[in-house]
């Protein structure tokens, strides 16, 4: 159930798409000749095509092809257009009914409205799905001892190796990473996207993090529908990266520890966190590493720090109206990007590196993210509390 819901916005997108092209078909039939017709069963066929291949990514002969999952992955954009293309012919059509000189505004305004969708897709899977930025966020922890002032944590996360994201792009995100120079380097989750993806190649690269204190990480819930938790585990113990499964590692940092706790991705309806209160330690500043955003007023109710989590891509396509973020994770989840805080614990969702679904990032770039941790007392305390603030 919880890989269906991932898979619900392609599924909606190739429905409304495949219906708002009837009528389209129909009428290229009818006025533009065989030819017109022709090409928009093509694209049908195009959307219908990606509809099917959307659940059965998901088994186990997925043969993970690059050009399979490209088709897979622009036909919800095909779709989109498809639904755009057909409001404007819905309204062409009800300009015959007007003057001459309304007729031909209306046209040209439709004409440019149809170039957007295009060129906005353009520059999202060409530019935007490629430029992956370095960010630095304080993260303001009240209580924060001394000898953990200004600690560095690089965060990569949602990384998906395979046909939208290379070896190269990855290469230059983990240099990145490293120019930070890190005291500790963590990685929470979807190191790929399905079955056969290139795991061991993501492990090569993601082992040239150097880090102080070494490399943590947790499983994301793509490692879980590929089956790889096991393997991954192994090959990255191999590489210097420890994934940490309901599980922690006590770094010490002069008299200061960081406590550094891992879970596999935490599935919807389930139960959060259940038995991980266990790996809290009193003495020390606790950090949970969770692929889900979702467990943080759990986590924050146990006594966790700081949860550093993924997993939403910051929306993958995000459109800002009037203040407000439009986009897809908003629908199941509250925390899409950046820091939040619960009394005394914060959160941090990073909008990760790679794609899924469709190859496509609008409004929401790519981030190889470090944060240094800074003491939060007194009026700014205040001023922080229960509320989410900017990074």
């Amino acid at each position: 159930m919880d890989r269906f819901w991932s898979w619900l916005p392609e599924i909606v997108a190739g429905c409304v798409g495949l219906a708002a092209l009837r009528p389209l078909v129909a009428w290229a039939r009818r006025t533009r000749g065989p030819l017109a017709g022709a090409a928009l069963r093509a694209v049908a066929v195009w959307i219908a095509a990606g509809l099917l291949l959307t659940p059965l990514r998901g088994t186990p002969w997925w043969p993970h092809w690059a050009w399979l999952e490209w088709l897979r992955g622009s036909a919800p954009l095909v779709a989109s257009g498809a639904l755009v293309a057909a409001g404007l012919h819905a309204l062409w059509r009800r300009s015959a009914r007007w003057n001459p000189g309304r007729r031909a505004f209306l046209r040209a305004a439709a004409g440019a409205f149809a170039s957007a969708p295009p060129a906005a897709f353009a520059v999202g899977i060409l530019i935007e799905r490629l430029n992956a930025r370095a960010v630095e966020v304080d993260l303001p922890v009240p209580g924060l001892p001394g000898d953990l002032e200004g600690l560095r944590i690089v965060q990569l996360t949602d990384i998906h190796l395979g046909p939208f994201l290379g070896e190269a792009e990855l290469a230059r995100a983990v240099d990145m990473a490293n120019e930070f120079r890190p005291h500790l380097a963590v990685v929470t989750g979807d190191l790929i996207s399905a079955r056969r993806g290139p795991l061991e190649a993501c492990l090569r690269e993601l082992g040239r993090l150097q880090a102080e204190a070494g490399i943590l990480g947790c499983h994301g819930n793509h490692e879980i529908y590929a089956g790889v938790e096991g393997l991954a585990t192994r090959l990255g113990a191999q590489r210097g990266l420890i994934f940490l499964r309901k599980d922690c590692r006590e770094l010490r940092f002069g008299d200061a520890t960081l406590n550094v706790a891992g879970v596999d991705y935490q599935r919807r309806g389930e139960p959060y966190l259940r038995g991980v209160g266990k790996l809290l330690r009193r003495s020390a500043l606790n950090l949970l590493l969770s692929h889900n955003p979702d467990v943080f007023p759990v986590a924050a109710e146990l006594g966790f720090d700081l949860v550093l989590a993924g997993h939403t891509h910051g929306g993958q396509v995000n459109v800002e109206i009037l203040g407000e973020h439009l986009n897809v994770a908003r629908f199941w989840t509250p925390y899409v990007y950046g820091l939040y805080r619960s009394a005394r614990s914060a959160l941090f969702v990073s909008r990760g590196l790679g794609t899924v679904g469709i190859p496509l990032r609008l409004g929401a770039p790519p981030e190889i993210v470090c944060l240094r941790l800074r003491r939060l007392t007194g009026e700014a305390h205040a001023r922080e509390h229960e509320g989410r603030c900017a990074t």
